[in-house]
């Protein structure tokens, strides 16, 4: 009882991660399932059908490429237009900095459907046709807010100072930026883009009432679970997750390195 009362926070955060790790695994064990029915509810037969065929499901893979390119240019967008908003509102003082400040916050607190209302609202009064644009244009709007909170933070824990001594060693403003201060926001940078590319691509409300006819990964799922949900749609999820695994992994390894390599100079 002793152990447990002094290993009582790493268990429970250990029981939490499990938790919400266990979906992710029910989706890898079913992928390799070979299913009675049009539903791949419960187990059946070991099978490699669906990994050796990803794409054999009519329009599937082309609402994924479609979530893809959508997923890739709203995340450009967002952090391009999300890293400068951050910079500006750490380096500068202007008129209506807090309004903004508080602004940014609101696409993450306000229930996405009433932004995606707001956003088909807008759409609708401008006469702009549903599609690939609007879809691209909500998934930046709503992404936009979560990239300057990551980067905002990573910029506020900047030494200054560092800026400053190379500035008294001749460098100007470009090459101040580009060798001094964006390596060392490019990990908030990362962070944000990363983030935004996994919301974007995950969205399922905002598209909905903002795609028309066009039909992404996310709403492909939707569709199919009222009819039957095929396993390859299990195999694509655990692609994307392993993915992820992959690139948070190797992050944690450069960062680990690049720390190891700093101590022992």
């Amino acid at each position: 009882m002793r152990w447990i009362r002094h290993n009582l926070v790493v268990i429970a955060g250990l029981l939490t991660l499990a938790y919400m790790i266990l979906p992710n695994i029910v989706v890898m064990v079913f992928s390799f399932n070979k299913p009675a029915g049009r539903f791949n509810y419960s187990w059946q037969e070991f099978s490699l059908d669906a990994w050796k065929d990803p794409c054999g499901v009519a329009d599937m893979c082309g609402s994924l490429t479609l979530s893809l390119q959508i997923a890739f240019w709203a995340t450009i967008g967002a952090t391009v237009l999300g890293s400068m908003i951050a910079f500006a509102l750490v380096r500068y003082r202007f008129r209506a900095r807090g309004a903004i400040n508080s602004l940014i916050f609101l696409p993450m607190a306000m229930p996405e459907v009433v932004m995606a209302a707001s956003l088909l609202t807008l759409f609708l009064n401008l006469g702009a046709q549903l599609g690939f644009w609007t879809i691209l244009i909500a998934h930046t709007m709503f992404c936009l807010s979560f990239v300057v909170v990551a980067v905002k933070a990573r910029v506020l824990s900047m030494d200054p100072r560092l800026e400053e001594a190379a500035r008294d060693l001749y460098a100007g403003p470009v090459q101040t930026f580009v060798r001094v201060t964006l390596p060392i926001a490019a990990p908030g940078i990362a962070a944000g883009a990363m983030l935004a590319f996994a919301l974007s691509f995950d969205d399922f409300i905002i598209t909905n009432f903002n795609s028309g006819n066009t039909v992404t990964f996310p709403m492909f799922v939707w569709g199919s679970a009222q009819r039957g949900t095929p396993v390859q749609i299990n195999v694509i999820g655990t692609a994307m997750f392993a993915i992820a695994v992959l690139i948070v992994a190797g992050g944690q390894i450069i960062s680990g390195r690049r720390k190891n390599s700093a101590l022992s100079k």
